[in-house]
């Protein structure tokens, strides 16, 4: 991908206000710290983001834990909580989740658990703050942990799963994926790629146990890989990583079941070969959706009615790099931000406020493996 220059590059921002400066920023300066999940030894990378320039610039290493998949935030953020994809913690043969305190960008180890099994890839906190829950893509698991003050609790509740779908190479066992709770936080859901569902849980806050609550199904190899939860309330969108799809949901609030409304194909018509979809961005009016592929590697982006979640495709665009794993709005929704994990670069393309549409053509910055991208 061409880089441009920065003259050209901030022409193609949308010349709408800016949205107000995050309360989060650095007040001195008006930039903003950003963690990086990166899948190395030094699993979380510290840099600083411009949001004048779209400039990344690397500050230092987090926390030195290897093989970070993903971190996510408290509600309170004062605490960062993260997905180690490691073969053994502790002598088990297992992932590990932990939790870091934050002050003034930077990190402290809080706790540390193993996780249910291998392949610990995904971690999310209810919005409470007071359960944690994990998945393990390698073993096929997930558990869930009692949080107080930033504190980890040993795993209270586990599942191993074991369906299977009918591709042979990627469905040959169950493998969690992705986990989201719903919008009144009353229920879990456990997207599990191998096994072609979503496990729902009926979720105990005081406890962080689950209880069974139903399934979805989807269309047999389609392997479901991330669930968001739109603004509205009532939609969610699944993305299906071996199909290239994303289904659209109907969130149904009495039972925390979902049902499907539509489904959207990513790839270009006549498209052949490897392709894997990955992940989703909505705006926080919920008139734009985006979704991420991988392989051929592209970002789509949609329209979306606010209040029903229904999607009007706009287009592809180039996500900078190779594979890319995670992508992010930056807080003023100016940038799109991409951890184009095979390429070793974060990408920032510019972001039209009014129509939604991203740039084609953005710039890129170095960062190892780069997985999950969290702003301060």
């Amino acid at each position: 991908m061409r880089t441009l220059s920065r003259r050209n590059f901030l022409r193609t921002a949308s010349a709408a206000s800016l949205a107000a400066t995050s309360a989060r920023s650095f007040a001195a300066s008006g930039k903003q710290r950003v963690f990086i999940g990166s899948n190395t030894q030094d699993g979380i990378l510290a840099f600083e983001w411009n949001p004048q320039t779209a400039d990344l610039t690397a500050v230092s290493v987090a926390a030195k834990v290897a093989n970070v998949d993903w971190i996510t935030f408290s509600p309170d953020r004062k605490f960062i909580f993260a997905a180690s994809e490691v073969e053994s913690f502790n002598g088990k043969p297992t992932g590990a989740v932990l939790s870091y305190q934050v002050q003034n960008g930077n990190l402290t180890e809080v706790s540390a658990q193993n996780s249910a099994s291998k392949g610990t890839c995904h971690v999310a906190v209810d919005l409470t703050g007071r359960a944690v829950i994990s998945a393990d893509y390698g073993g096929g698991s997930a558990a869930s942990f009692k949080v107080d003050n930033g504190r980890l609790s040993p795993l209270v509740w586990s599942e191993h799963y074991t369906q299977h779908g009918p591709d042979k190479d990627r469905q040959e066992a169950a493998h969690a994926h992705f986990v989201s709770f719903s919008p009144d936080n009353r229920f879990a859901y456990i997207n599990d790629l191998g096994g072609d569902c979503i496990h729902i849980y009926k979720l105990d806050v005081g406890t962080a146990m689950l209880a069974p609550a139903g399934t979805w199904h989807s269309k047999p190899g389609a392997g479901p890989r991330t669930l968001h939860f739109h603004p509205n309330g009532l939609t969610a969108y699944c993305v299906n990583e071996l199909a290239s799809t994303v289904v659209v949901l109907k969130w149904n609030k009495a039972d925390g079941s979902l049902t499907a409304v539509a489904e959207i194909d990513l790839l270009p018509a006549g498209f052949k070969g490897l392709s894997r979809a990955c992940d989703t961005v909505i705006t926080r009016d919920g008139r734009n959706v985006y979704f991420a592929n991988r392989d051929n590697d592209f970002l789509y982006s949609f329209k979306a009615d606010p209040q029903t979640g229904a999607l009007t495709p706009i287009g592809r665009t180039s996500c900078g790099g190779k594979i890319p794993r995670n992508f992010t709005l930056d807080p003023t929704e100016r940038w799109m931000l991409v951890a184009n994990q095979d390429s070793n670069v974060l990408s920032v393309f510019a972001r039209n406020l009014i129509t939604g549409v991203l740039a084609n053509e953005g710039k890129n910055f170095p960062c190892a493996a780069p997985m999950c991208i969290l702003f301060a």
